[in-house]
């Protein structure tokens, strides 16, 4: 992935149905002050999609990102140099796959800030927001800091090329994420009539959207409100059948994918809406930006 292959706004010629309903929430949400989340894997940063979502922090009809650990990396990387993404097939061999030394400057930027009590997503947006990076304007992490959209970070310790690091610090990574987790808590305490959605995070968003909502629920509830009349949205390459907002059977291997159950049907069984579109994000997020014009318009 290069910095030139990154899409330029224009808006898509179709536009599924589903994303003309989600955008209408997602303004509806804007008007009553309520919390829209976008959600992502790191093959979202890899689709070249950063112009849509950056205007649409900037426009105040994202409140709220979650990347998971990968996604810092490729938002850093083409931020720092202009292009993402090495041969795992030719590098792991030999084992140097994953060893490159600017990426590695990300464990620099949260052992120096995470004292402070810096978030991982802030910590890295501010670094490349004010450092000499040639490609911040389409950074998310860093657009994202300019507007004061909160991105947080949901590592798995492992998963990351920068755990390999002799320089990373388990601890400071560990206390970043999970200011990051308080912060998407915090967040979805503003979900009632709000819109919460998933880009391909099969494991991330589902796990950490389950807990995180529960805390929310869990406090609104000692307060005598509720959180339920949300609308959730999940893209990804899945094949799911029309009535996905019922769980599939347990002796179905589509049970186990943890969007459809997590984000399309339990989170939203007392009042929510769901909604669930099959693409590539390159096709997705386009479309959802390109409804979100034309509703506006």
């Amino acid at each position: 992935m290069k910095t030139s292959e990154i899409l330029d706004l224009v808006e898509s010629a179709e536009v599924h149905p589903h994303f003309t309903i989600v955008a209408e929430k997602i303004w509806g949400a804007k008007k009553r002050g309520a919390a829209v989340i976008l959600m992502m894997g790191a093959h979202v940063i890899r689709s070249g999609v950063q112009r849509y979502i950056i205007d649409l922090i900037k426009r105040g009809l994202v409140t709220g990102v979650a990347f998971n650990g990968a996604c810092v990396i490729h938002d850093f990387e083409l931020a720092l140099v202009g292009a993402t993404t090495e041969s795992v097939a030719r590098y792991i061999k030999d084992g140097r796959f994953g060893f490159w030394q600017e990426t590695g400057m990300i464990n620099d930027i949260v052992n120096q800030t995470y004292p402070d009590g810096a978030g991982m997503g802030l910590a890295v947006g501010r670094a490349i927001l004010e450092g000499d990076f040639p490609n911040k304007d389409i950074s998310i992490l860093a657009q994202a800091a300019r507007y004061g959209v909160p991105v947080t970070v949901h590592v798995s310790i492992g998963c990351d090329i920068i755990h390999q690091f002799p320089n990373f610090d388990g601890a400071a990574a560990g206390a970043a994420s999970h200011r990051d987790f308080l912060t998407l808590g915090g967040l979805l305490q503003r979900l009632e009539h709000g819109v919460i959605m998933n880009f391909g995070s099969a494991v991330m968003a589902p796990e950490v959207f389950l807990k995180a909502i529960s805390m929310a629920r869990n406090l609104a509830r000692q307060q005598g409100e509720s959180i339920s009349h949300f609308t959730t949205l999940v893209c990804d390459l899945h094949s799911l059948p029309e009535d996905y907002r019922k769980e599939a059977p347990k002796n179905n291997a589509a049970y186990y994918f943890r969007p459809w159950k997590t984000m399309l049907v339990r989170t939203v069984a007392d009042g929510g809406r769901s909604f669930y579109v099959k693409g590539f994000h390159r096709e997705t997020i386009p479309a959802l930006w390109t409804a979100l014009t034309k509703v506006a318009a």
